[in-house]
């Protein structure tokens, strides 16, 4: 047998288990598009399973989860419906250790959750949120693992002194787009690099960044309304943007859909 015939053998089995995740992630979008909710969320479990380091497939999954919550419990859900799904990533990530996105999606199951929960449940979420965010890095040092746990760092009171950690991180983000093609997401890293030198109190340095991005996206709303205020009412937006109680978007479409 041939070198080149015996890699095409060895790879069949993974092409197979791809082509059979794609066909199950389609179906499981076709029933999201028609409100079949829980149809939508067996398949992309399915696809889930199929693929464990798929990042489409987990994102879509979780999305099928929250919206068949909402639209079970309108506003935020019950703390409950993510329970399953909370289960299901807890398995996935025992199974395949070595899945960074898994563990990425893992920690967003959990983000998902915090804005149907009370305050104090809510800090025990988001430190085991930071948790899984943190291995999926360790595994695998992306730009989307390092804006995110970067990211979510901002959400912590000040007397938490977890900001300086998200600046940290979200500077190695920052650092990547700037090596790499410009993307429409990498307006994310403006945004928060920003709100992170505002809360460590760097607020030169956060006007500075928020320009720059500015520079780069200039349809960007987010960065218009930064520039555009100043003192009480700067302070005033960003802790309304920053307030934890509020749902954060963690759909990842943007990101998944340019790989």
């Amino acid at each position: 047998m041939s070198y080149r015939k015996s890699v095409l053998l060895a790879a069949l089995p993974i092409l197979l288990i791809a082509g059979i995740a794609d066909e199950q992630f389609e179906k499981g979008e076709q029933a999201l598009g028609s409100k079949d909710y829980a149809n939508a969320v067996s398949l992309l479990q399915q696809a889930v399973q199929s693929d464990p380091d798929n990042l489409r497939n987990a994102s879509e999954y979780r999305q099928a989860v929250l919206r068949q919550t909402i639209a079970a419990h309108p506003k935020e859900g019950l703390p409950a419906d993510f329970d399953k799904e909370i289960s299901f990533f807890e398995k996935l990530v025992a199974d395949h250790p070595n899945s960074s996105n898994a563990y990425l999606n893992y920690g967003f199951a959990y983000v998902d959750k915090i804005a149907s929960a009370g305050s104090i449940t809510q800090v025990i979420m988001a430190n085991t949120a930071l948790t899984q965010f943190t291995k999926s890095i360790e595994l695998k040092p992306t730009w989307i693992g390092l804006y995110t746990r970067g990211n979510s760092y901002l959400y912590w009171p000040k007397i938490f002194g977890r900001a300086g950690l998200g600046v940290a991180d979200l500077e190695k983000a920052y650092a990547m787009q700037k090596a790499d093609s410009k993307r429409s997401y990498h307006v994310r890293v403006y945004i928060s690099l920003g709100d992170g030198y505002w809360k460590t109190d760097n607020l030169d340095k956060a006007k500075a960044i928020w320009k720059e991005g500015a520079a780069q996206f200039p349809d960007s709303q987010a960065l218009k309304d930064r520039l555009a205020k100043q003192g009480d009412d700067l302070d005033t937006y960003i802790n309304n943007v920053l307030d934890p109680n509020k749902r954060v978007d963690t759909d990842l479409k943007e990101l998944w859909r340019t790989q």
